[in-house]
């Protein structure tokens, strides 16, 4: 989830959001790699979530990274709930996931780089506090009672409405861990392909990725339950994005279809004010019943762009979204498989080809068939490990095209591809057999 936004000043007219967008174009010479993960923290003694407060506690480890590593604070009235530092800040998801969002980078051996530093940061301050931290999908063990509440304001209100608008949503906001890529496009003709092409191919990036086979202590019969939670959010504001795949998608449809997403909040002076239910195409016109008479700046704009979830997010950027979290050589594998995939216009050209004779059914029908069951699923003909091959292809020559010797950071996916079994698949057989049906043994199975 994320921080307050810096857009802008007020918005005079419309076209404003559609150039706020656009605004991300940017010459290949500047294109990035921002990678941001989430990761459940946990007591060692006791498997108890990582609370706010205590001795032992977020809190605890924020200013511990500040004071010791000079991170900035960052507040909401009193409460420190994040930190920033060169580029890059650490967030808190609603129950406690500590996230990294990296600086946007050049190359994947910075990538890499970034996220081993941070893990041994946190790790140096976690240990002798007896908290340790797990790359998974979704909370293995622990129910909605017993998750601790962040102390941010966006949540208190998007809790409420959540448990309205969905079966699912307080399940993904406190329960639910991913990893995900942010790249850079130069042109929305560029911007259309790539979008398009994230869309298509989240539900195979899901299947790779999957690593959430545990939920509430047991088996729950879907290698991916993070991506199950997502299909019963909230459908306002979640999903494939059929719009996308139509002739005429651009910016301006896009804009078109946030403006139709009920807003969550305003942002003033340091507190959330509640706009549940409400509409942005109201509050440009200055009759947000939260709000009446003011008109939105840039910077509400930016906020609301925020609370919308389909599988790939547009922002001055896209984000990759449908990866579960999962163990070191995953994090970084994942914005490797987008960035071969993404950054090299054959690669793009040749993923798009696989993809686009595929009608919106199918693509829905993989991303059912992803979360279930992983890379033994297929949808309207097409499986998942069979397309799962052809664009890790794809994506080992588009970074090997790079020349920077960043196909490397692909070994995790080649040998899942090659073995047919997903992390979830080897967590299952584990819990099955040398776990003894212990489902206890996942904390340290899955520990960063």
């Amino acid at each position: 989830m994320s921080i307050p936004q810096e857009g802008g000043g007020p918005i005079e007219d419309p076209g404003q959001l559609v150039e706020y967008l656009a605004a991300g174009c940017k010459p290949r010479a500047r294109w990035r790699i921002g990678t941001e993960h989430e990761k459940f923290g946990f007591l060692t003694d006791t498997h108890a979530p990582l609370p706010y407060d205590g001795p032992r506690s977020i809190r605890a480890l924020f200013e511990g990274l500040s004071a010791r590593f000079g991170w900035t604070p960052v507040r909401e009235g009193a409460a420190i709930i994040g930190l920033t530092r060169n580029g890059a800040n650490i967030s808190l998801e609603p129950g406690g996931q500590f996230e990294l969002s990296g600086a946007p980078l050049a190359d994947l051996h910075a990538t890499r780089a970034e996220l081993e530093n941070h893990l041994a940061e946190v790790a140096e301050l976690a240990g002798p506090m007896g908290v340790g931290f797990m790359g998974i999908g979704a909370a293995p063990v622990w129910r909605h009672d017993e998750m601790p509440m962040m102390p941010k304001g966006r949540y208190r209100l998007m809790t409420d409405y959540m448990g309205r608008v969905g079966t699912h949503g307080t399940q993904m906001m406190y329960r639910t861990c991913t990893v995900q890529v942010n790249l850079d496009f130069d042109s929305e003709a560029d911007m259309v392909l790539k979008m398009r092409v994230a869309l298509a191919l989240q539900p195979v990036a899901t299947a790779l990725f999957a690593s959430s086979p545990f939920f509430e202590g047991r088996p729950n019969g879907h290698r991916s339950w993070r991506s199950r939670i997502w299909r019963s959010l909230d459908d306002a504001r979640t999903g494939m994005l059929p719009f996308a795949f139509e002739p005429g998608f651009g910016f301006d449809r896009y804009v078109d279809w946030v403006l139709d997403v009920p807003m969550y909040f305003v942002y003033r002076e340091g507190r959330y004010i509640n706009a549940l239910g409400q509409s942005f195409r109201d509050f440009l016109k200055g009759r947000l019943p939260a709000l009446p008479g003011e008109v939105p700046t840039l910077s509400d704009w930016a906020d609301h762009l925020t609370t919308v979830f389909p599988e790939a997010r547009l922002k001055r950027y896209i984000e990759m979204r449908g990866a579960d979290a999962g163990p070191l050589g995953n994090l970084v594998a994942l914005p490797a498989f987008w960035t071969g995939l993404i950054y090299d216009a054959d690669a793009l050209g040749a993923a798009w080809e696989i993809a686009r004779g595929w009608d919106a059914e199918t693509r829905e029908g993989l991303r059912v068939a992803a979360s279930e069951a992983g890379l033994a699923g297929s949808a309207g003909g097409v499986s998942l490990r069979d397309v799962a091959a052809r664009v890790l292809d794809l994506s080992r020559a588009g970074l090997v095209a790079r020349g920077l010797g960043e196909e490397v950071h692909l070994a995790p996916l080649q040998a899942i591809i090659a073995s047919g079994r997903t992390r979830a698949d080897d967590l299952l057989a584990a819990y099955a057999g040398d776990w003894g049906g212990d489902i206890g043994r996942v904390y340290e199975a899955c520990r960063l």
